[in-house]
């Protein structure tokens, strides 16, 4: 079939799959680095105890066959060096079908993570890395031209990345329809980045200009994505573009590189594709069987995106498949901000000498400058901005936490900045306090030199030891 294939898509397709390599990379590093205080045996949120409870058919993961830290550990290293793999170009010097299996060993290894995660893999970008990958073991290899299917049901994904976000701004906060949202994102956006502060700074008109310029982005141009050349490559070019402002402007995990990668699947980059013959018929059929399946399953996430009451960031089967996203369908006006402080005194009062846990990412000292993390994804700051906002959203797993920092556990004080309190000498208590958080302005800044001003709000968790922490949980 000579309609199967687009050879003019083979440089996009390299660069596409090279790209993705390094984001699953990135995701199984993260992963490796950070999971022994998440989700580990000791961790806050343990998957032995989760696959106890929650059966292999609503969350298939190899760990529900087994679990332990160290074969954990081998699973996100293996994935790494798969990932590593795949970006030096071994999928290339494979037959047809090994580099498919290739492609389809690092979608198995996250998806079995992601499905263990738990609150920590709650995210919508999650899903979108998983549908992503699945969709990259049909592209092919250096034996056949890219399949035409399969780069449309790329530009499909980002479709309803795209036009999912605008509908749900344009249903949801009324100042993403006032143009008003950018007068306080850049300040209360989940993990600011370096130029965070001075994005908040621009003018006024000027976050007109950009959300007006986001609404364009997201509700117009993803329907040129399926329009003849050069029309797809203009407006895959200028998402490409949105996203960048967006890289800048904040620490958006790997969301933002993976709707570049996306938007790879329409643009046709120059250069030469060599002659290869046609596709092979059983290549054929899987990638129609395969279309035809995810297709059928667009159903629920096509049915979400066009009601009135659409969700954000949801999964409609175990695998992660086809999915809804969307983002900040609200926006908060005020910057809130969970400070966690210990002390080693006996009997603990106001005067006590408290000291404050310092984080990576997430806001603290009001003088240290917000530092630029993603595509690598800080999950324990990102979770206390989602505490911040409400205590609920740390019902499961804060208590862990501050159990952790009593016993100063070597893996969690891993996750932090730095620890006030020595390895041999931990804190007899802990409490933590909500802050209001704001920018400085430009006079502030010059005369103090730090970008946060921040104020008390009330007490989130009264001092605590470790006994007591015991008994809650």
């Amino acid at each position: 079939m000579e309609w199967f294939t687009a050879p003019e898509y083979w440089m996009s397709r390299l660069v596409l799959q090279k790209a993705l390599a390094v984001v699953y990379l990135v995701a199984f590093l993260g992963a490796a680095l950070q999971f022994r205080a998440l989700i580990g045996e000791r961790g806050m949120l343990p998957v032995p105890r989760f696959v106890a409870r929650v059966p292999f058919r609503q969350a298939p993961s190899v760990f529900h066959l087994h679990y332990s830290d160290r074969f954990f550990a081998v699973w996100a290293w293996t994935g790494c060096a798969v990932s590593v793999a795949l970006v030096a170009g071994l999928d290339g010097r494979l037959p047809l079908w090994g580099a498919m299996l290739l492609w389809l060993v690092p979608w198995v290894m996250y998806l079995s993570i992601v499905n263990v995660g738990q609150t920590w893999y709650s995210f919508g970008w999650e899903s979108l890395l998983l549908e992503t990958g699945f969709l990259a073991v049909f592209l092919g290899n250096d034996e056949v031209a890219p399949p035409v299917v399969v780069l449309f049901l790329l530009r499909w994904i980002l479709f309803r990345v795209e036009f999912g976000a605008g509908l749900i701004k344009m249903r949801g906060d009324a100042c993403w329809r006032k143009l008003t949202c950018l007068d306080h994102h850049h300040e209360t956006q989940p993990m600011p980045g370096p130029l965070s502060w001075f994005f908040h700074h621009l003018p006024k008109p000027l976050h007109r200009v950009e959300v007006a310029a986001n609404h364009f982005t997201q509700l117009v141009v993803p329907v040129l994505l399926f329009a003849p050349q050069p029309v797809a490559t203009a407006a895959a070019a200028l998402m490409i573009v949105t996203q960048l402002w967006l890289i800048l402007s904040g620490n958006f995990s790997w969301l933002n590189w993976i709707t570049i990668v996306l938007a790879l699947s329409a643009l046709e980059l120059p250069g030469t594709a060599p002659d290869v013959p046609g596709a092979p018929l059983w290549y054929e059929v899987v990638v129609l069987a395969v279309a035809a399946l995810l297709v059928t399953l667009s159903y629920h996430p096509v049915r979400n995106m066009i009601s009135r009451r659409q969700v954000m960031n949801r999964s409609f089967d175990p695998l992660h498949l086809v999915n809804t996203y969307g983002a900040f369908g609200s926006v908060s006006r005020i910057r809130y901000e969970v400070v966690v402080e210990g002390t080693a005194d006996a009997v603990p009062h106001e005067d006590s000498d408290w000291r404050e846990y310092e984080f990576r990412g997430k806001p603290g000292d009001p003088g240290r400058w917000p530092r630029q993390f993603a595509p690598y994804h800080l999950r324990l700051d990102w979770m206390m901005w989602f505490a911040a906002l409400s205590p609920a959203y740390a019902g499961s797993w804060f208590g862990a936490l501050v159990e952790r920092l009593l016993e100063n556990d070597r893996d969690t004080l891993r996750l932090l900045r730095r620890s006030p309190f020595p390895p041999d000498a931990p804190p007899r208590y802990v409490r933590a306090r909500l802050f209001r958080y704001r920018y400085t302005t430009w006079q502030e800044l010059r005369e103090t030199g730090a970008c946060w001003e921040r104020t008390y709000v009330r007490e989130f968790l009264p001092p605590t030891r470790l006994d007591r922490v015991a008994q809650k949980s």
